[in-house]
């Protein structure tokens, strides 16, 4: 299954935006779905990630108690809610369906990403 990445805008710090990833040419069932980020000039990061069944979900330290992550299988579709945004935030996101591993490099299947900038 491929992925699109949208939602993707400019916010102010404290602000919030809310992603979708949503699947094609396939669904997102049973997979577990993956959100990373990167930044200009950094290496790609792992940010969040929920489980096949949408009970268990992880978060880098970056982001916990900010964002939150929720699937809707009905409409293969998983969301990412930002809040509290901060400037750092300010990346590239992209989402990835799989076994749920945080590595970046153990995805095959890649969308365009989605561009988030928090201004100060």
């Amino acid at each position: 299954v491929q992925q699109a990445e949208s939602g993707g805008g400019m916010a102010q710090s404290g602000g919030s935006l809310t992603l979708s990833c949503a699947a094609s040419g396939g669904t997102f069932s049973n997979l577990a779905v993956t959100w990373f980020r990167q930044a200009a000039g950094k290496e790609r990061e792992w940010v969040t990630t929920v489980s096949w069944s949408g009970r268990s979900a992880y978060f880098s330290d970056a982001v916990k108690g900010r964002f939150s992550i929720a699937r809707d299988d009905a409409k293969n579709v998983v969301y990412l809610q930002m809040n509290s945004l901060k400037t750092e935030d300010t990346a590239v996101y992209y989402c990835a369906a799989g076994s749920g591993t945080a590595r970046a490099e153990d995805y095959v299947y890649w969308g365009q990403g989605t561009l988030v900038t928090v201004s100060s």
